[in-house]
C-alpha cells in the first residue's frame, strides 16, 4: 500500500507548479550550458589545431632556407630520424613520384599551396590523419610538410566525452534537485490542505503550518491565519451576543408576561389597567431599544455608511455633544466639565451623526456610572498626527481583566448589573471607531477611569 502511495505521489510531481519552473530553469540552464560547451570545444580544438598549423608554418619558413642542392638530404636525415612518422616529408616531382623524405606512399591530393590542410594516409597499415602543407620550388618540385594529429582528434574525443557526460550528470542532478524542491512544496500543500479539510470539519482553532522561513506560503498563511484569527472571533461573538440575546431578553420578557397575567387576573379598575398597558410599553419599548442598537452595530459593521463620508469639523460634533447631555448631568447633580479646543479640529471624512453617536454612548456611560456630586469631563486635543477625544469620570472604574470584554456586545461587568441599560453602547462606539480608522481604548484613573477614541491623522 505505501509503495503504491508513493508512485501515486512520484506521478503527481510533474503537475506541481515547483517541479515545472524548476524544470523551465533546467531547460535554460541547459540551453546556456550547451552553448557554452560548444564555445569550449571549439575554443580548445581549434586552439590545438592552430598550435599544429603555426609550426607546420615555422617549419615551411625553415625549408624555404635550404639550399636545393642540400634539400635532398636535408629531407631524408628527418625520415631518417622519425622512424614513427609521426611527421612525415617529402619531396615530389612535378608528376607526383616521391624523390626524398618519408612520406608513405604518392603525392596526396593537394587544394591549395602554402596553407595548411587536413588528409589521411595509411602508415604500418592504420589510416592515419595528417595536417600538411605543401610548397612548390622553382624546380618544378613540391615540398610536402605534414604532422600526425591523432593525439589532437583523441583529445577532441575525450573533451567531447567529458563535456557530455559532465551535460548528463548535470541533468540528473537538477532533475533530483527539482524533484527535492517540488516534494518538500508538495509536502506544504499536503499539510496546508489538512488544516484547510479540519477548519472545513469545525476545528476553527487550527491555523495554518508556518514554517519560519518567509517564503512565499508562509507569508499565504500568514494572512489567512489572521483571516482565521478575525473569523474564530466573529464566531464567538456571535455564540456570545446569541447567549446575551436569550440571557438579556429573557428578564424583560418574563416580566412582562407577569405583568400582563397580573393584570388579566386582579385588574379591575381603568387606572390599573393603564399602569399595566404603560408597564408593557415600557418594556417593550427597552427590548425595541436593544434590537435598534444590534442592528446599528450591523449598519455600522457593513461600511455602507463610508459612501456618505463628508469633511468633519470634530469641535462641532463635541460642542453639540456637551449642549445634549448637560441637562442629564445637572439633574443627577455631576459637573460636567469640557476641555475645548481654541481651534477647530478637523478629520479629513467621517459621518458626523456616527462620531455624535460614538460620542454620547460613551459620555452617556461615564455620567450613568459616576456618584452623585461626581465629575465627568470631555476633552477634545488636536495632535501633530491626529486628534483624541477622552471621556474621563471618577466613577468605580472598570477593572483590567474587564476592558477588553466591555467592548463585546451586551457585556456587563458586575457593579453594572442593576444600571438600567443593554450593553450595547461601548460596542456601537467601538464599531463607529473601526469604521473610521480610529482606535477606542480604557487606562484606569483610580478612581474612574478614561474611555479616549483617538486617531493617527488629522
Amino acid at each position: 500500500m505505501a509503495l503504491v502511495t508513493f508512485f501515486a505521489r512520484l506521478r503527481e510531481l510533474p503537475r506541481t507548479s515547483s517541479f515545472r519552473l524548476a524544470v523551465l530553469f533546467l531547460g535554460l540552464f541547459g540551453l546556456v550550458s550547451l552553448g557554452l560547451c560548444a564555445y569550449l570545444y571549439i575554443s580548445i580544438s581549434g586552439f590545438a589545431m592552430q598550435s599544429v598549423d603555426d609550426w607546420l608554418l615555422r617549419e615551411q619558413a625553415g625549408i624555404r632556407r635550404v639550399a636545393p642542392d642540400r634539400l635532398r638530404a636535408a629531407l631524408d636525415e628527418k625520415a631518417r630520424v622519425d622512424t614513427l612518422q609521426r611527421r612525415p616529408f617529402g619531396l615530389f616531382d612535378a608528376g607526383g613520384a616521391r624523390l626524398a623524405g618519408g612520406f608513405p606512399g604518392v603525392q596526396p591530393v593537394i587544394p591549395s599551396l602554402d596553407k595548411p590542410f587536413s588528409t589521411k594516409v595509411t602508415i604500418h597499415g592504420h589510416r592515419v590523419p595528417l595536417r600538411c602543407i605543401a610548397t612548390a620550388l622553382p624546380s618544378q618540385q613540391l615540398v610536402l610538410q605534414c604532422q600526425d594529429v591523432h593525439d589532437v582528434g583523441h583529445f577532441n574525443e575525450q573533451l567531447r566525452e567529458v563535456l557530455v557526460s559532465v551535460g548528463v550528470a548535470t541533468l540528473l542532478v537538477w532533475l533530483g534537485c527539482a524533484a527535492f524542491v517540488a516534494a518538500s512544496a508538495m509536502r506544504r500543500i499536503d499539510a496546508v490542505t489538512d488544516s484547510i479539510r479540519d477548519i472545513m470539519t469545525g476545528d476553527l482553532g487550527r491555523r495554518l503550518p508556518v514554517s519560519g522561513q518567509r517564503n512565499d506560503i508562509d507569508r499565504l498563511a500568514a494572512v489567512v491565519n489572521g483571516m482565521l484569527d478575525h473569523i474564530e472571533r466573529l464566531m464567538d461573538e456571535v455564540r456570545g451576543v446569541c447567549d446575551a440575546i436569550a440571557h438579556d431578553l429573557r428578564t424583560p420578557l418574563t416580566r412582562l408576561r407577569a405583568g400582563l397575567e397580573r393584570a388579566q387576573r386582579n385588574t379591575s379598575s381603568v387606572e390599573q389597567q393603564r399602569a399595566v398597558i404603560e408597564d408593557a410599553i415600557e418594556q417593550t419599548s427597552e427590548l425595541l431599544r436593544t434590537f435598534n442598537a444590534l442592528l446599528r452595530i450591523a449598519e455600522v459593521e457593513g461600511d455602507a455608511r463610508r459612501a456618505g463620508f463628508v469633511p468633519v469639523d470634530l469641535r462641532g460634533i463635541t460642542d453639540d455633544v456637551i449642549e445634549f447631555y448637560q441637562p442629564t448631568a445637572e439633574e443627577k447633580g455631576i459637573s460636567l466639565d469640557y476641555q475645548r479646543p481654541a481651534e477647530p479640529v478637523r478629520m479629513a471624512a467621517g459621518d458626523p451623526s456616527l462620531l455624535f453617536e460614538a460620542i454620547s454612548n460613551v459620555l452617556d456611560n461615564a455620567i450613568k456610572f459616576a456618584p452623585p456630586g461626581g465629575r465627568v469631563s470631555l476633552a477634545l486635543t488636536g495632535t501633530a498626527d491626529g486628534f483624541c477625544m477622552a471621556v474621563r469620570d471618577n466613577g468605580p472604574g472598570i477593572p483590567p481583566d474587564e476592558r477588553a470584554r466591555v467592548f463585546r456586545r451586551f457585556h456587563r461587568t458586575e457593579s453594572s448589573r442593576s444600571t438600567p441599560g443593554s450593553g450595547l453602547g461601548l460596542s456601537v462606539a467601538q464599531a463607529i471607531a473601526r469604521m473610521h480608522g480610529m482606535s477606542i481604548g480604557i487606562t484606569d484613573e483610580s478612581p474612574g477611569c478614561t474611555v479616549a477614541l483617538a486617531s493617527g491623522t488629522r
